[in-house]
């Protein structure tokens, strides 16, 4: 019998998985969920492209699914396992792909699905969001935290951790609250701070020279300030616990960095930037939980047609340009026009090319 997936939720990590199991199992079934009597945009997409075999407008059709995946919001999810402990199988594995793993453990285990939910966080993602933009290869070298309990069979855990295995993702093994008290500190309070950031400029009276004066490092760490409000109000609530621990330890973080400076202590100053920079010169160089941009930098001259240069030798090699811009506060940065790409593919091709071309640019 071909393996049967369910999906509820098709969007860009949900729609990912799909496609990267379409071509691990070919002949597998694959059934997405829609709430409403009409079909999204997502699910009719993924049916257009192969990947999806039926739409089901009843949760009761997915009852024959080996494997149903929850890739709807935090809080979404956790709303849908009571109405699927009523119609799933024994040996149904339930697994979600949210950012928060606690509260989803904590009703699992209170509706007695102990033994058929396994948390799951494929750390990968993106700027851009629904299943067009989805992409088999989002999860490969991407690291995919399970969160499981001593309840859930080891049997199942082996075909489950295999199945991911398969998507070439690579697997960590953490408890809930470990993984939610490590996603606090690399990606929730990152997304407060980079927030928060802009508002500070937003905010300020000369708030228009900033924005005009703005170079790629300030756009850089706050380019995750653009995410979904709506989705960010969902992690942030359901991670709280987790969330202000973190935030408070870098407010105090913050407060010493005040404090070296309103004593002119520049042992403390140098030290806090060594210390840093050692640490993050340590850090491995696999997809993450904050979206990755993939752009590079080119020396410009200053004349009519320079760009319309770029663009033509790109799209002459069917290169595809996210955005494109003259960058004219170069801080921390090489090259007047900076060119953003989709994907890390298209990077690496049109570096190759404009070098050939003999452009001077810069990763």
């Amino acid at each position: 019998m071909n393996i049967q997936f369910g999906f509820i939720g098709l969007g860009l990590i949900g729609g990912s998985i799909a496609r990267a199991l379409r071509e691990i199992h070919p002949s597998c079934r694959i059934f997405a969920y829609s709430r409403k009597p009409e079909l999204s945009g997502d699910i009719r997409d993924a049916i257009n492209a192969g990947v999806v075999n039926h739409a089901v407008f009843s949760l009761e059709e997915l009852s024959a699914c080996n494997y149903i995946f929850l890739c709807a919001p935090v809080d979404c999810n956790i709303t849908y396992l009571p109405k699927l402990k009523a119609i799933i199988s024994e040996d149904t594995v339930i697994t979600d792909v949210g950012s928060v793993k606690s509260g989803i453990h904590t009703a699992a285990e209170t509706l007695g699905l102990s033994a058929n939910f396994i948390g799951g966080h494929p750390m990968t993602g993106s700027e851009r969001t629904g299943f067009s933009n989805s992409n088999a290869l989002l999860l490969e070298n991407a690291y995919y935290a399970i969160t499981l309990t001593d309840d859930f069979p080891k049997e199942r855990f082996q075909r489950f951790l295999s199945l991911v295995k398969e998507m070439k993702a690579i697997p960590v093994l953490l408890s809930p609250r470990e993984h939610d008290d490590a996603v606090a500190a690399i990606s929730h309070v990152p997304h407060l701070i980079a927030a928060q950031l802009v508002n500070l400029v937003r905010t300020s009276e000369d708030a228009d020279t900033m924005r005009m004066l703005a170079a790629g490092g300030f756009k850089d760490i706050t380019r995750i300030a653009s995410s979904s409000p709506s989705l960010w109000e969902s992690i942030l609530s359901a991670n709280t616990e987790f969330v202000l621990p973190v935030l408070r330890r870098y407010i105090s973080l913050l407060t010493e960095a005040e404090n070296a400076l309103s004593s002119s202590d520049r042992d403390t100053i140098r030290s806090l930037f060594s210390e840093a920079g050692e640490f993050r010169s340590s850090l491995q160089e696999r997809k993450g939980v904050l979206p990755e941009a993939f752009v590079l930098h080119a020396d410009l001259r200053d004349e009519a047609g320079a760009i319309a240069t770029f663009a033509t030798i790109l799209a002459s090699h069917g290169i595809s340009m996210k955005n494109i811009g003259i960058v004219h506060n170069r801080d921390y940065e090489q090259g007047a026009l900076r060119i953003e790409f989709y994907d890390r593919d298209s990077l690496e091709r049109a570096y190759t090319l404009l070098s050939e071309n003999r452009f001077s640019v810069y990763r």
